[in-house]
């Protein structure tokens, strides 16, 4: 049986401006659009200011006595470091393995309350996780389908959010709230940018607001498709191919958002002794020397010994350079810089190890 793709509050204003739509996570979202395509729609992003409906993100939220405490117990950041009114990238960890089961946002409202982002996959298996560890006092509920998200993105976002009359000069992370809708300081796209959590049912006003006054500062509607470029450009991790279950942030090079100090989190013992004996693998950038595009599952060598796999691969449309990422075998002894070959369809492609981003990010 094929399973039924939800839709986003979103869909209809979608089609009207010619999407493609693509399944993802379950959902039914927009590519591309006609009239610009991915490359046009990369563009705006890096030069002026591009909308993502990534309303297919999850949402949870986490309330009562404790409930920061408890998902500080549970995730691998550590929200300690951080104050009310401040986000922060979090993971969600298999507690035997220390595989990532998802990489979340959370939201920081106060000791009583924390407001999750989820990818769309695995939001329910988080939401599952959570209530099963949750004390009696603390309640997690499922809010995927009560709340859009609306990424505005690129160098001249904060006039067009500040336009519609919201706040956009808190710092990096942080997030103020102007009635029923939270403005968060976040992205994924290396530019500065907003992500706007509205209640589903007010998403099409706040949408046609952002189109009405973006339109002379050259805002595009942008898809999944130039999500990805931007991400990928930026070095920053997909879960699903460059993190999983068999993924550890470890090898992925996430441990900056591990709290190793604190005295419990899912995962914990087994992510200690990786990070103590080091990884067997690591996630590291290439960027092409040559003609063809690394693409997943595609094949990393050093001379004739296979030496690792590409996890996330694309053409970069602000280098003009083809850039991918890739976990590698730490006993190659690669440092950066080294030459490597992909196998792209039979043919070896040489491409160079470096350190991500692949394009200088322009957040702060």
């Amino acid at each position: 049986m094929t399973m039924e793709l939800r839709r986003s509050p979103l869909h209809d204003r979608h089609a009207a401006l010619g999407a493609k739509f693509a399944p993802f996570g379950g959902w039914e979202m927009p590519l591309e659009y006609a009239g610009g395509g991915v490359l046009r729609e990369h563009s705006a992003v890096r030069e002026a200011v591009g909308v993502f409906d990534v309303s297919h993100l999850g949402k949870a939220r986490v309330t009562g006595p404790g409930a920061a405490d408890f998902v500080n117990s549970c995730l691998t950041n550590d929200l300690g470091r951080i104050g009310p009114g401040k986000a922060q990238y979090t993971l969600c960890c298999d507690d035997a393995t220390g595989g990532v089961i998802d990489d979340v946002i959370a939201y920081l409202h106060g000791d009583d309350h924390v407001f999750l982002i989820p990818n769309a996959a695995n939001t329910a298996e988080v939401v599952r996780r959570l209530r099963a560890a949750a004390p009696p006092s603390v309640e997690v509920v499922n809010e995927h389908e009560d709340y859009a998200v609306l990424a505005v993105q690129g160098p001249r976002s904060a006039e067009l959010v500040g336009s519609l009359g919201l706040p956009t000069e808190h710092d990096y992370m942080g997030f103020a709230t102007a009635g029923d809708l939270t403005v968060c300081r976040t992205g994924y796209t290396g530019e500065h940018g907003y992500e706007l959590v509205v209640p589903a049912g007010r998403a099409v006003a706040v949408w046609d607001e952002l189109f009405a006054a973006g339109e002379p500062l050259g805002l595009r509607a942008c898809g999944l498709g130039a999500r990805d470029t931007l991400r990928t450009e930026m070095g920053y991790a997909l879960h699903g191919q460059d993190l999983s279950v068999e993924i550890t942030p470890v090898q992925a090079r996430l441990g900056w958002a591990v709290g190793w100090n604190k005295p419990a989190f899912w995962g914990r013992d087994a992510l200690v002794a990786e990070k103590a004996e080091g990884p067997r693998r690591t996630l590291r950038g290439l960027e092409a020397l040559d003609r063809g595009i690394a693409r997943p599952h595609m094949t990393v060598y050093a001379g004739e010994q296979a030496v690792g796999e590409v996890t996330s691969g694309t053409f970069s449309p602000t280098k003009k350079v083809a850039v991918a990422l890739a976990l590698v075998d730490t006993a190659a002894g690669l440092e950066d810089g080294a030459t490597v070959e992909v196998d792209v369809r039979g043919r070896r492609a040489a491409m160079r190890l470096v350190k991500p981003p692949f394009v200088k990010p322009q957040v702060k």
